[in-house]
């Protein structure tokens, strides 16, 4: 019997039963049609606004099983995406029709800890590459949330509670095993296909499928001083001031993250404040243990903390500190902008929107990023946005279809009476699935979006790779 698939053309083709044969057989892996128990499951990713349903799912169990799925997509010109942890929030995760390339079984994490490197599969959350690492003292330069998968994080740019020491997450690569549109397996370096190297740090998932990152890592842990401090919403305005004063002046040891929500069920907040506005702080120092609480003192003597759980913690704990804000299963939509500071008149603006928000698991996010990143000259990699000290996410968050259309208006409204603040510039990765041209270029800059068009025609000049935030002309 034929499987119908989409094709890279947009029309449709009845893949004959002996060639999807041919390709199980030649597939280590499971492959997977609608009929197959496993296929809801794997479809399924973290944001439940994307509902596409993939013709097939090729689940990789090494890179000569990735070789074999670009293969047979370019043989029958098929539509793919290339799911890793299924966590980006425009679910490029996710073809419909075509053949998803999942690489989620690809697990395995092999840390150097006399080189001070660790070589990561692209299966890998940031759970698993912290687990390993910080057995040695180590850590990479990750993102905020567990369960992030660490191939789109960086191929996006990647930036977490390290980065104002080290920049981006793929400021720290030392190399990637990519499999390119043509099926060959190559290893890009600053001297091995230095140019492709250099659209991978950034560029996203338009050259090729990452099968291994090797990163550089860095002394941490296993124990940090980190938490959060949260008041009650009305005292947001003060808050914000303090964190304004506090981010500006702390050292690169030291990143906070201020968040404006409504406060959840969560144990460590008093029961009288859940349902209720609140403030948080969330802080983590990976300097010196014992300099973190002089330096948390101005926050600490800020208004009437409601809550304080900043205590000495083991690192891996601090990395999933916001898991609970973000399960899978959820409807989620973003509108994200760089900042290059922030002042009273942004401050008077968020805490307005943030009295708006329309969902209780919706926040809007301040993440303090300056240091590192901006020593780097902006053509250093794609992710380039080196003018950038914040990163302001509007992160809606709800549970069902009918409220889609309030949630996303209200984050839509935060989104453009913010944009003056902002640098210009956005994160890839937090681009939503109707987010085109304009952003993509928003987020590489001009220049760089030119550079990584003329690289795409090198590496993959039919567009194989474009279920993606395309760089193509």
């Amino acid at each position: 019997m034929a499987i119908k698939l989409k094709q890279l053309d947009g029309g449709t083709m009845d893949l004959p039963s002996e060639a999807l044969q041919s390709f199980k057989t030649a597939f280590k892996g499971g492959v997977l049609s609608a009929e197959d128990p496993d296929y809801e499951e794997t479809r399924k990713v973290w944001n439940a606004m994307i509902d596409r349903r993939p013709g097939l799912v090729a689940r990789c169990t090494g890179t000569a099983d990735v070789v074999q799925a670009v293969r047979f997509a370019r043989q029958h010109g098929l539509l793919s995406s290339v799911r890793g942890g299924g966590h980006n929030i425009a679910g490029l995760a996710v073809c419909e029709g075509g053949l998803m390339i999942d690489m989620s079984l690809l697990r395995g994490v092999w840390v150097d800890p006399l080189r001070h490197t660790a070589l990561a599969q692209a299966g890998c959350t940031l759970a698993d590459v912290d687990r390993e690492t910080q057995l040695h003292g180590l850590a990479a330069v990750l993102g905020f949330v567990s369960a992030t998968g660490i191939a789109g994080l960086t191929v996006g740019g990647g930036f977490g509670y390290l980065t104002r020491r080290h920049g981006w997450t793929c400021d720290n690569l030392v190399s990637m095993e990519v499999v390119t549109a043509d099926g060959q397996v190559l290893h890009a370096s600053a001297d091995a296909h230095a140019d492709l190297f250099w659209a991978l740090r950034g560029g996203s998932g338009n050259f090729g499928i990452v099968t291994s990152f090797e990163y550089r890592l860095h002394p941490v842990g296993p124990e940090i001083l980190g938490g959060a401090i949260a008041w009650q919403g009305d005292e947001a305005v003060q808050v914000l001031e303090a964190y304004r004063a506090f981010s500006a002046a702390a050292p690169r040891e030291l990143t906070s993250v201020a968040v404006l929500r409504i406060a959840p069920p969560a144990p460590w907040l008093p029961k009288e404040v859940h349902g209720k506005p609140i403030v948080a702080i969330f802080v983590c120092h990976s300097g010196q243990i014992e300099d973190g609480d002089a330096l948390l003192a101005p926050l600490r003597a800020t208004g009437r903390p409601i809550a304080d759980i900043v205590t000495r913690r083991p690192y891996v704990q601090m990395q999933s500190l916001l898991d609970a804000t973000q399960p899978k299963g959820r409807r989620y939509y973003w509108k994200s902008h760089y900042l290059p500071g922030i002042d009273r008149p942004f401050i008077d603006l968020v805490v307005a929107h943030a009295a708006r928000i329309a969902s209780p698991h919706s926040a809007l996010l301040m993440f303090q990023i300056q240091g590192a990143l901006n020593e780097l000259p902006a053509g250093h990699s794609p992710a380039g946005n080196r003018d950038a000290a914040y990163v302001l996410n509007i992160a809606g968050s709800w549970e069902k279809p009918e409220d889609d259309g309030a949630n996303m208006q209200w984050a839509r409204d935060c989104f453009e009476a913010t944009r003056a603040f902002s640098t210009g510039g956005t994160y890839i990765n937090f681009l939503t699935e109707e987010e085109g041209r304009d952003r993509v270029e928003a987020a590489y800059g001009r220049t760089n979006l030119d550079r990584l068009a003329t690289l795409k025609q090198h590496y993959d000049p039919e567009n194989f790779f474009r279920h993606t935030k395309n760089v193509s002309g």
